[in-house]
């Protein structure tokens, strides 16, 4: 396969601007006809022809200034209109056919259930009409959509300005978006949906109209979005300043997407699994994801429309630090604590691994071959923790002096990550410059602490603390410079009592590692000081503190901040899977019990951080404080720890569900952390055979989507016959939703069962299984490939071999989908030998397919072009 890397080093200005785009768009499943009409303008002096993208078009005419072009006068490919000519402001028309119902890769203008729809971020406009498909273009969209009145919906960017019949069978609706936006922000919806209407008075008493649209029959699971809506439009004003510049904002549910949500302006499309959401349906998670991805799209329309990316490299700088805005968000609005949590998880769980696979790129990557494999938990979720660190550094207040900075120099611009550090620098002392190396460079930074002392004549003792820092090589560079690191720290005894340095370098609880380590002291009248270091992940790096139990355990009770004692107890668990690794018939000792029973008792009545304390971590996470995996070794060790703690922590463990009473559900804090704690237990409890009635009670009584799926994912430890039934149950009372269904399909897939190859298969010939279904697709194989680790990584290869079979085939369907879920296949680095043969033998075998998606052969050869360091 003959592919073009694209690389940041060779952007060039466009060679044309287009101030207007008029677009009359006459929707049909198999014929749909697209009228383009450009004011198109030279941008300087040259003779360069207007070269246009398109793909899977079909060219009827081309005009300019009404003279229809002759076949000289232009060249058409698979993948561009140029057209030549000498005039410096033109009109030019285009109009072309395109198959909305054969567009099964859900990019550009596709038909699916029954309603029209469009994917345009990153390159699907293109696929829908010839146009300069580049975010640095920025045009005043009008757009007419018409229909046949079967469709009575007919939805685009903007303001509603007309609408009307075109004849008795037909209709139109007219809409004007005033802003300049780049063609990627264009967004088409037409079908037949059930609306749910609001409204938003702004801070300036602009009065907005808010409009929801759902499949028919789902009215009701929208409230809650609708509400979440207009929490996210209080908080960005109330928070950052940004009102909304619209009279109207869209949100259409729909099945098919491949995205979870794109924020058009004024319409923004959702996966409806971030949309639909009652408390019988939806467990607390999903209402959170509602909530939570509801206001990053809607905070979008300033970070991301209004201020946008120069190009694609540049994503992070709407990505990272929109992710960032709807973390603080969701923080406000529901706990700092569990928020906190759930992203590191995220970041230890999938973004370290890709810092140490083929696909390790920084936050501002330098080059690539296909732009949709841009949208990395790099790029997002590490891209959020740089922006955090901003934030850290300047405080509340100073990373709000940048914002607005950011807005008065750049609004209605294309721009680049550079000129958002600008903003920032303007508004601190703080030099910048060495902190910027974390847009350019890759992988993860391990931070290593080393702690002497030396007693005086007095009996006092002098602590000596050493950090240093350190950042492995990675697939794309082999030298790494030093970071400008802010350490969250804190140093405390036995007792609690908290100690500052010597010199000064701590301060307000925060060291700067700028250099490759550095020194400081303590002087105490104990021997015993334990560092708590990198707190609240105040940078998104590993850390190599060789803390014993009793420090661990120090810290539990002791620290101030409960992310750091949660943090304690994960390490204290990673150290003994990695003893029942290390020697599988040991026991874990009980001081480590004691330890735990002891923390459970402090916290009894902190059911959040108690809840989040008993999780012990995820294979994947554990995966990440290790090299040379042996996956089955790993696992058991897992298990056999998993098994000790519900069998050593019996009592403490029933005494803990008892306590927590059944009540009515509500989506409040304190009922989630209820519902979270008691979930947490009853899987613990559900290992001990003599406690498997409490999972079926539980099912059986549950008036809630989270205690029903909480006693469901328990009844994976329990007998076969107990989950299979259960599961049947589940089934028959919930075949009609597939959001619901969804659930069903990944718990099957996720069992550690012997004929799991047979149960997919049958999954996959399930009658509401469909390939064409990103949702459907991601929660069968995807969950198997990420999440069912013990037969994914089948000692055989058998696992990676189920995975490829059926990546070949919707590769060819859907492409975008296929190179997610190839992930865990390309991060075959970390893993014990016999592992990585079979891992390789599968990428070589989809490297060699004829006709691979440019998404997947970028992935696979570069994972094969890995040199092992």
């Amino acid at each position: 396969m003959s592919v073009q890397a694209k690389r940041r080093a060779d952007y060039q200005p466009p060679a044309f601007s287009i101030a207007t785009v008029d677009l009359h768009i006459t929707l049909h499943p198999t014929q749909t006809k697209v009228i383009s009409t450009l004011s198109v303008t030279r941008n300087g002096v040259h003779d360069t022809p207007l070269v246009l993208d398109g793909d899977n078009l079909s060219l009827d005419s081309i005009s300019i200034n009404g003279t229809y072009l002759s076949d000289n006068e232009y060249t058409v490919t698979d993948s561009a209109l140029s057209v030549v000519t000498e005039l410096d402001e033109f009109v030019l028309e285009i109009t072309n056919t395109i198959a909305p119902e054969h567009n099964k890769a859900l990019e550009g203008l596709y038909l699916s259930g029954g309603a029209y729809c469009t994917q345009c971020e990153a390159e699907g406009f293109r696929r829908i009409t010839y146009f300069m498909d580049r975010p640095d273009v920025l045009s005043v969209y009008t757009v007419t959509v018409v229909a046949d009145k079967s469709v009575p919906m007919l939805l685009a960017n903007g303001n509603p300005v007309d609408k009307g019949e075109v004849d008795e069978n037909t209709h139109f609706v007219k809409w004007h978006d005033p802003h300049p936006k780049p063609c990627y922000l264009f967004a088409l919806v037409a079908g037949d949906f059930d609306l749910l209407t609001d409204s938003y008075t702004t801070t300036s008493g602009k009065e907005v109209a808010l409009e929801l649209y759902v499949d028919k029959g789902k009215k009701s699971q929208g409230i809650f979005a609708l509400e979440s809506l207009k929490r996210a439009m209080k908080w960005d004003e109330d928070v950052f300043g940004l009102e909304y510049d619209l009279d109207i904002y869209m949100i259409v549910a729909v099945d098919f997407f491949n995205m979870g949500a794109m924020e058009n302006k004024g319409l923004n499309v959702f996966n409806s699994k971030f949309v639909l959401a009652d408390q019988k349906s939806a467990t607390d998670d999903d209402f959170f994801n509602v909530e939570s991805v509801i206001a990053h799209e809607y905070f979008h329309n300033w970070t991301g429309n209004r201020v946008t990316c120069r190009d694609w490299f540049q994503l992070s700088l709407k990505e990272g630090l929109t992710v960032f805005r709807d973390q603080q968000f969701s923080a406000d609005m529901t706990s700092a604590l569990s928020n906190r949590i759930k992203h590191v998880r995220v970041m230890r769980e999938h973004q370290f691994a890709e810092d140490a696979s083929a696909m390790s790129h920084p936050i501002r990557p330098e080059e690539v071959i296909e732009m949709n494999n841009f949208y990395t938990v790099t790029v997002y979720d590490k891209g959020a923790e740089v922006i955090r660190m901003f934030h850290t550094l300047l405080g509340p207040d100073g990373f709000r002096r940048g914002m607005d900075e950011y807005f008065r120099r750049h609004d209605g611009q294309a721009v680049t990550c550079d000129d958002f550090i600008s903003a920032m620098q303007s508004a601190t002392d703080i030099d910048l410059t060495q902190f910027t190396r974390w847009y350019s460079q890759s992988g993860t930074p391990v931070i290593s602490v080393a702690h002497s002392t030396e007693v005086n004549d007095d009996g006092i003792v002098k602590h000596s603390f050493t950090l240093s820092q350190h950042t492995p090589a990675t697939s794309d560079q082999k030298e790494k410079l030093p970071l400008y690191i802010p350490v969250n720290i804190e140093i405390i005894d036995d007792e609690g009592k908290s100690y500052t340095d010597n010199e000064s370098l701590i301060k307000n609880g925060m060291v700067i590692l700028k250099d490759d380590s550095m020194r400081f002291t303590v002087e105490a009248k104990t021997t015993n000081l334990t560092p708590v270091v990198l707190g609240n992940f105040s940078a998104p790096a590993k850390v190599e503190n060789p803390l014993g139990t009793e420090s661990l355990l120090t810290i539990f009770k002791h620290a101030k901040d409960p992310f750091n004692r949660w943090d304690a107890m994960q390490t204290l668990y990673d150290r003994c899977v990695k003893q029942l690794e290390e020697s599988p018939e040991s026991g874990i000792s009980n001081e480590i019990w004691n330890g735990i029973k002891q923390a459970i008792a402090q916290e009894q009545n902190n059911l959040e951080l108690l809840g989040e304390c008993l999780v012990i971590p995820s294979f994947e996470t554990l995966c990440q404080s290790r090299s040379n995996i042996n996956v089955s070794a790993l696992s058991k060790a897992r298990k056999a720890f998993c098994d000790q703690f519900a069998r050593g922590l019996e009592k403490e463990l029933l005494d803990i569900f008892n306590s927590i009473e059944q009540k009515a559900y509500s989506y409040t804090q304190s009922a989630i952390n209820e519902r979270r704690c008691k979930n947490v237990v009853l899987a613990h409890l559900a290992r001990l055979p003599q406690h498997e009635h409490i999972v079926v009670s539980q099912f059986d009584s549950a008036d809630n989507m989270t205690d029903t799926l909480g006693a469901l994912g328990s009844a994976q430890h329990c007998s076969a016959s107990t989950f299979d039934s259960l599961m049947a149950q589940f089934e028959e009372t919930w075949n009609h939703d597939p959001l619901v269904l969804d659930k069903w399909f990944a718990l099957h897939a996720t069992q550690n069962r012997d004929d799991i190859f047979a149960t997919i298969t049958m999954l996959c010939e399930h009658p509401q299984f469909a390939m064409s279904n990103p949702n459907r697709v991601r929660s069968v194989i995807g969950s198997f490939a990420f999440y069912n680790s013990e037969k994914f990584h089948a000692v055989d290869g058998s696992g990676y071999k189920f995975v490829t079979d059926y990546l070949l085939k919707l590769d060819a369907v859907n492409p975008q989908v296929a190179a997610r879920i190839v992930t865990p296949l390309t991060q075959w680095q970390g893993y014990a030998s016999e592992h990585q043969v079979h891992m390789k033998q599968q990428l070589g075998r989809l490297l060699n397919h004829k006709g691979l998606s440019k998404d997947l052969f970028e992935k696979v050869s570069k994972s094969l072009a890995y040199d092992n360091h």
